[in-house]
């Protein structure tokens, strides 16, 4: 049986394919602004000072940030080096990667 973060792992492969994720520093502050972005997943190995600038942004456009996965977790799930932060661009994949990082099934 899988566990939750296996299967956001599985997501986020996913999503990747479907080209529905935004990867790296750069591209994921550009997203956040332009509001392209569903949901944040920031390495928690992440350097502090690129925690505190995800954080501090993602309050003041109001999108949600997870730090559940560490840097080499996130680049294997995506198929890409040393990515410390994803964007999820599509509603249908934030939402059924929220549900697994909050505890698994939600009924309702």
């Amino acid at each position: 049986m899988l566990n939750n973060y296996q299967k956001v792992h599985g997501l986020l492969g996913l999503a990747t394919k479907a080209g529905k994720i935004t990867s790296g520093s750069e591209a994921c502050m550009e997203a956040i602004e332009k509001r392209s972005v569903k949901l944040i997943l920031l390495a928690k190995d992440a350097s502090e000072r690129t925690k505190e600038l995800f954080e501090t942004k993602c309050r003041e456009f109001n999108i949600p940030i997870y730090q559940i996965l560490s840097i080499e977790e996130i680049s294997q799930s995506i198929g890409k080096p040393n990515k410390a932060v994803i964007g999820i661009k599509d509603k249908g994949f934030s939402e059924a990667i929220l549900k697994n990082i909050n505890g698994g099934e939600v009924i309702g």
